[in-house]
């Protein structure tokens, strides 16, 4: 039974003020760590990083070392993943609300399992986790759910949830909050039809800025000096001490950023970039490049036959971008000027996907390790950024879909 947790419209009250969130017992969650796909016992080596890669119905957790399957928990039919922040777990999106896979990283016993807790969210949307804090965004109300990071595990350890505060929002929108090291909730602003740009609240609630310039805004991340950026359908909105800035796209009326792939280390933020709103499909061939600190945004073109789509991005060591590309190959790109570096094949050319949802090729990057899913083999690599060696790879009796990585 779930019972009601403290809310407050505004201001963000100190989370230890709050009520509990219920648990709540999730009937399709089975553990069965002690085996792989094929049935072989496996010994979990919870030091290693875990990979959690969803299916149709489920979600594997893998090994990060070895790539053996370590659980293989039931699950909705379709679910998003996102990491929690601590390094253990991860939060996948459902029907009801936001449930936390604790994928036994880092713990004695490394057993992984989908937890009872579910915090409630009508239509849950984005995960973001940052200064310590996990916030999680319901789409359905526009509403902010915020927790101490560091309480999952102590929540896991125990089976009670964790303490949570809920920022109630005023149009529901697909959006998007991020809560800054003073408190300072960003959040983005928008209805059912249109989405405008961002408000940024005080610890107290108090508006301190906002900006309505940015079209479509869709997409947060935080580069070095805690600037914030979110992307818009005409360039990009950056956040940095109290204040916003918009930059414009070099195409217009549209040449739209959708997602940010950044490093808390770097200045300089990689988008996706669409310069037409009608086009077909999904696959893109075009990056924007944002220097955090000139506040220049460019775009830059990638090499025929290298296009990738929203899942395709990540930042690696040295802050490098690399992009898992139509070709089947991982390509390192200079984010200061766009160059291509070296390129490491993995997996055979693929075709965009008809649906953002259905399953395509997918890159996460934890230290010098590209961890890559291959729907069309059912298969999951672990690459060596160093010299692109796949090191191990895990082969699976259903398609990977999405994936998430716990450091431990």
């Amino acid at each position: 039974m779930r019972t009601p947790h403290h809310r407050r419209r505004g201001a963000l009250a100190a989370l230890s003020s709050v009520t509990l969130l219920a648990l709540t017992a999730c009937s399709s969650a089975e553990d069965t760590s002690a085996d792989d796909a094929s049935g072989a016992a496996q010994a979990p080596t919870a030091a290693a990083p875990r990979v959690a890669v969803s299916y149709e119905g489920g979600i594997a957790v893998l090994d990060g070392e070895t790539m053996e399957v370590v659980a293989d928990l039931d699950s909705e039919e379709f679910t998003r993943l996102n990491p929690a922040g601590d390094g253990r777990h991860v939060v996948v999106t459902v029907a009801d609300g936001f449930q936390l896979l604790d994928t036994g990283a880092g713990t004695e016993d490394g057993a992984a399992e989908l937890t009872g807790t579910v915090f409630d969210a009508e239509v849950p949307g984005h995960v973001v986790s940052h200064a310590g804090r996990t916030v999680l965004y319901a789409d359905g109300t526009s509403d902010t759910t915020v927790l101490q990071t560091a309480d999952l595990a102590a929540a896991s350890d125990s089976g009670e949830a964790p303490t949570t505060e809920t920022v109630e929002g005023t149009e529901a929108h697909h959006g998007v909050s991020i809560v800054l090291e003073d408190g300072t909730l960003l959040t983005t602003v928008g209805n059912e039809e249109t989405r405008s740009g961002a408000v940024a609240r005080d610890a107290d609630g108090e508006v301190v800025a906002s900006n309505d310039q940015c079209p479509g805004i869709h997409g947060e991340g935080t580069a070095a000096d805690e600037v914030v950026v979110f992307g818009c359908e005409d360039g990009a909105l950056l956040f940095a001490d109290g204040e916003f800035e918009k930059l414009d796209a070099p195409d217009q009326p549209y040449g739209r950023m959708g997602n940010a792939y950044v490093s808390e280390t770097s200045p300089v933020v990689v988008g996706d970039y669409k310069t037409d709103p009608d086009a077909e499909g999904y696959l893109l061939d075009q990056l924007t490049l944002i220097d955090t600190e000139t506040s220049e945004l460019e775009v830059v073109d990638l090499p025929e036959g290298v296009e990738y789509t929203f899942r395709d991005v990540a930042r690696g060591p040295d802050d490098r971008a690399w992009v898992l590309a139509t070709d089947g190959a991982l390509h390192a790109v200079d984010p200061r000027t766009g160059g291509l570096g070296e390129s490491f094949p993995v997996v055979d050319p693929w075709e965009g996907p008809t649906e953002w949802q259905d399953p395509h090729p997918s890159l996460r990057i934890e230290g010098d390790v590209a961890y890559v899913t291959d729907p069309a083999s059912s298969a999951v690599h672990a690459v060596d950024l160093t010299d692109g060696s796949v090191t191990a790879s895990a082969e699976l009796d259903v398609v990977p879909n999405e994936i998430a990585v716990a450091a431990g």
